[in-house]
């Protein structure tokens, strides 16, 4: 994660935004509805300073697509402001547009087109001369690790190279504002490393990125800051790691062979977290807010007790642990509503 200064935890209910400041991206009290009682925004505000990075993390139905539309132009809020690059969203939509890259949860390639050829049609379409364009797509694939199948059919790409080849050509205009909206989603774990060490060199270079997500592991990587967003509200933002401490870290987990055993095991183990030691059929929990020390008197008290694991493992929070702590339901009980991701 980036070095930079990163802001304190808050909990938060959209609050209005009244230094703009400085900012690269900035939403204010959006609200928007589909159909009669659908609100898939309910006041969300959020601020983004140029050449970082916004994780947008939540569910499915949690509202960040329909921010990303609507901070992209695709969609218009009912009430609220949005400005992007310092131009208002609703005011001048087509400079917006010209100022940003978007690359959607779905790869947006032509499959008969080469790798060079969809990046030479984008360049095109931004008004490039060809020639222009044919050098800047050659640029991007090697940027982006494609230079050696560049000259092949798209459709004979890997699900990661399609998702690289898809960010490359929101990049072929060299926008100062990037959008990515659960770029990684589909991907095997290779595959979204991979990505991650791209996005992460846009970075570097200066790119200011809003990136939605629903994995906590992808934002506390990439992410300078987090805005967790819930049921068309922002709920909390602050780092992955500030959003983690709110539940007081981790947990060891002891498998056992039944639960006669880990009752047991929950015996010998209470008082080794901060926390109260609970059981769960034939696991044991123990609280552990410094988890490397904890781990260490789990290990040193079942040798005492002669006690054998079937499994011990250190887990840090994840999205549904945060979530439930945040909201008290998990990350896959959102209430999908239309417009709303």
């Amino acid at each position: 994660m980036s070095a930079r200064t990163k802001p304190s935890i808050r909990a938060a209910h959209s609050p209005t935004v009244t230094d703009v400041t400085g900012s690269a991206i900035l939403a204010e009290d959006l609200v928007k509805t589909f159909g009669t009682d659908a609100r898939a925004l309910d006041g969300v505000s959020l601020q983004v300073a140029p050449g970082t990075v916004l994780g947008l993390l939540g569910p499915n139905g949690a509202g960040k697509t329909t921010v990303v539309n609507i901070l992209t132009t695709l969609l218009h809020p009912d009430s609220g402001r949005a400005v992007v690059a310092g131009i208002d969203v609703l005011h001048d939509p087509a400079a917006v547009r010209r100022s940003i890259g978007l690359a959607g949860q779905f790869a947006a390639v032509d499959d008969i087109l080469t790798g060079a050829e969809n990046l030479t049609l984008v360049g095109r379409l931004n008004h490039l001369p060809t020639s222009q364009a044919k050098v800047r797509a050659r640029e991007l694939l090697e940027q982006f690790g494609l230079a050696d199948v560049g000259d092949r059919s798209a459709k004979t790409y890997s699900g990661g190279m399609r998702r690289r080849l898809d960010l490359a050509a929101a990049l072929v205009a060299r926008p100062p504002v990037l959008f990515l909206d659960e770029p990684t989603t589909g991907l095997d774990p290779r595959s979204r490393i991979e990505l991650w060490e791209v996005i992460e060199e846009l970075v570097r270079g200066g790119t200011t990125l809003l990136l939605t997500t629903q994995y906590l592991e992808e934002a506390d990587r990439l992410a300078d800051s987090i805005a967790v967003v819930d049921r068309g509200r922002v709920i909390a933002e602050g780092t992955a790691t500030e959003l983690k401490s709110q539940m007081g870290g981790g947990r060891i987990e002891v498998r056992m062979n039944d639960a006669t055993e880990a009752n047991r095991v929950a015996e010998v183990l209470a008082g080794a977290g901060a926390g109260e030691t609970t059981v769960h059929d034939d696991t044991v929990q123990v609280p552990a807010a410094d988890g490397t020390s904890v781990l260490g008197e789990v290990v040193r008290r079942l040798d005492a007790a002669g006690l054998v694991a079937r499994g011990l493992q250190l887990r840090e929070p994840s999205l549904d642990d945060v979530f439930l702590s945040l909201t008290g339901h998990g990350a896959d009980q959102a209430e999908p509503t239309e417009g709303r991701s």
